[in-house]
């Protein structure tokens, strides 16, 4: 474990130098970043205008949920998206015959090449969003609910990478998977709605199958409610998370005992 932390050391520094080198770029994608996140948090103020709740959702609850889906979804950005979408090319090109190669486990190899920098900035904003909703609800965290919700906020982004990386390893079939990369990234903008705005087979599917409504909202519901018992939450991200790695690992497993190189 020591020796894969020390090679993650190695890439997070060479990634943040090679962001540096790029200062516009950098400035550019976390401008763009903010005004689609201040987009989110104007279209909630105007929907509020007509409505006092959503659900059992109040506006500053729902502007809570949204900044957790900022963290979550640019944690996930930050540390796997940019991988993850470059292993169809990977694939495609017999590139990937060199991460097969290294002293490592190959998955790891894929997964965390590249960090965004500036995703962790944006992450940021919707910390900032998060406690500034917090103080419009006169809601003051115990250590306790602070606690859970990291973790859940953790295993939120650990679910989007299991789903991710799954869709990822079908580039091992039909070569050109960014079709299924990019929809799922648009999919994972679900999770910024309360719950109670789905129904039916939507929800289930959304819940269960591809869990991406309880991403955010387990952990909102922990912070902004005190009255919420969080260990059924946790629990369900907790099995919905590792459900959704082992599959994914299992799968890439099978993916790599198909994959030929480039040189067959």
């Amino acid at each position: 474990m020591k020796r894969y932390w020390d090679v993650y050391k190695i890439l997070l520094r060479n990634s943040i130098i090679r962001e540096m080198s790029f200062k516009g770029n950098f400035l550019l994608w976390m401008v763009t970043e903010l005004l689609w996140f201040l987009g989110q948090v104007l279209f909630v103020d105007v929907l509020f205008l007509y409505t006092d709740h959503i659900g059992n959702w109040t506006k500053w609850e729902v502007v809570l949920l949204i900044g957790t889906h900022q963290i979550i979804s640019q944690i996930f950005q930050a540390v796997c998206y940019m991988n993850l979408s470059n292993l169809p090319e990977l694939v495609r090109t017999g590139r990937l015959d060199l991460m097969l190669l290294l002293p490592m486990d190959a998955q790891f190899s894929v997964s965390t090449r590249q960090f965004g920098l500036d995703n962790v900035v944006n992450a940021g904003i919707g910390v900032a969003f998060v406690l500034f909703s917090l103080g419009k609800l006169g809601v003051v965290p115990s250590p306790g609910q602070v606690g859970w919700y990291v973790i859940a906020v953790l295993l939120g982004s650990t679910v989007h990478y299991s789903i991710m990386f799954a869709l990822a390893t079908f580039s091992f079939w039909i070569v050109r998977a960014q079709g299924l990369i990019y929809g799922y990234y648009s999919l994972i903008n679900v999770s910024r709605y309360p719950s109670e705005v789905f129904g039916g087979l939507f929800k289930f599917v959304f819940t269960w199958l591809i869990p991406v409504i309880v991403v955010a909202n387990s952990p909102a519901r922990i912070l902004a409610r005190a009255s919420v018992q969080p260990l059924g939450l946790i629990l369900q991200l907790a099995v919905v998370s590792a459900l959704s790695l082992t599959l994914s690992r299992l799968f890439w497993r099978r993916a790599l005992r198909r994959y030929s190189s480039a040189s067959s």
